[in-house]
């Protein structure tokens, strides 16, 4: 058996038709007729040696041989086809696309943005905000900005930016704010407190590191995205639970304080890319996003 690859027709053919179990919609999609879509398959079968399909009523079906190779030509296709986009995107005046929460977004990036178009003016930054459905392997992602824990996915570089402090603020507006500025940490066991589901495991995790039993929290009034949480804190809705750098503005400006401090987590916000799309703009945008993180510390 010839080790050379068969013609690229023919396997375009090929994953056409078994993706869509008809050679008529394959013809359709590749924009060919029946009978070139019919001998191409012919072409492939002669080059393996092996029937790929049996007849099945009116319709066709894969043989052993064929699964195998629908499942590698599938594979290898997303792949053709997502490293075509990443380069397309790439050409000299593409923009570098960058992926992170709204609350990100909204809290701390776009007051920066002015500040970042000045100091890098040629990444032409575009900004794609989502919660939890963005994935840094998606092909319209340049990287992604996000708290998470390592260890990180051998597939991906992370430029580690800054260790997660949280801690829960509170508005000089809130009913309960008089009771509550100089009171412990175990006051909050008290309080129906406000959560966000898309950072469950903020709450516990800061009792836990003020040494307070997570079980006994208790809460009240739920949403679905840190930043509308975060917009109820400031209205004097209750206590949230926050990430210091999203409401560091807010407590300089005296609209939320945060009497308990923040306490550091096992998470960091990262900046994250596909190695196999490694971008020379993405360690200029880690720098600026580190110094600029830094002085939101101070």
């Amino acid at each position: 058996m010839s080790q050379e690859l068969p013609p690229l027709n023919a396997l375009r053919a090929f994953e056409a038709t078994a993706r869509l179990n008809s050679v008529s919609q394959a013809a359709e999609q590749l924009h060919v007729t029946h009978g070139a879509v019919s001998r191409q398959l012919k072409v492939l079968e002669e080059h393996l040696g092996v029937s790929l399909f049996t007849k099945e009523g009116r319709g066709l079906k894969l043989t052993d041989a064929g699964l195998r190779l629908r499942d590698a030509s599938a594979e290898a296709f997303e792949r053709l086809r997502t490293v075509c986009a990443e380069i397309s995107r790439t050409t000299a005046d593409a923009p570098f696309v960058l992926g992170c929460s709204g609350s990100l977004l909204a809290r701390w990036f776009i007051p920066r943005l002015g500040r970042l178009n000045a100091d890098l003016p040629d990444l032409r930054l575009h900004l794609s905000a989502g919660e939890g459905d963005l994935d840094p392997r998606r092909p319209d992602l340049d990287a992604l900005l996000l708290f998470a824990e390592p260890p990180w996915p051998a597939d991906m570089q992370v430029f580690e930016l800054t260790s997660e402090w949280i801690g829960p603020v509170m508005s000089p507006r809130f009913a309960g704010y008089d009771r509550l500025k100089t009171a412990p940490p175990t006051a909050l066991l008290n309080e129906s407190l406000l959560h966000t589901t898309s950072r469950p495991q903020a709450w516990p995790s800061w009792a836990q590191q003020s040494d307070l039993d997570a079980k006994a929290l208790k809460y009240g009034q739920g949403f679905e995205h840190l930043y509308y949480l975060l917009e109820a804190a400031v209205a004097g809705l209750g206590v949230a639970i926050a990430p210091q750098p999203l409401v560091a503005e807010d407590l300089k400006a005296g609209r939320l304080v945060a009497p308990w401090g923040f306490s550091e987590t096992t998470a960091q916000l990262a900046l994250w890319l596909p190695k196999r799309a490694a971008d020379g703009r993405a360690r200029q945008l880690a720098q600026w996003l580190k110094n600029e993180l830094r002085q939101t510390d101070q």
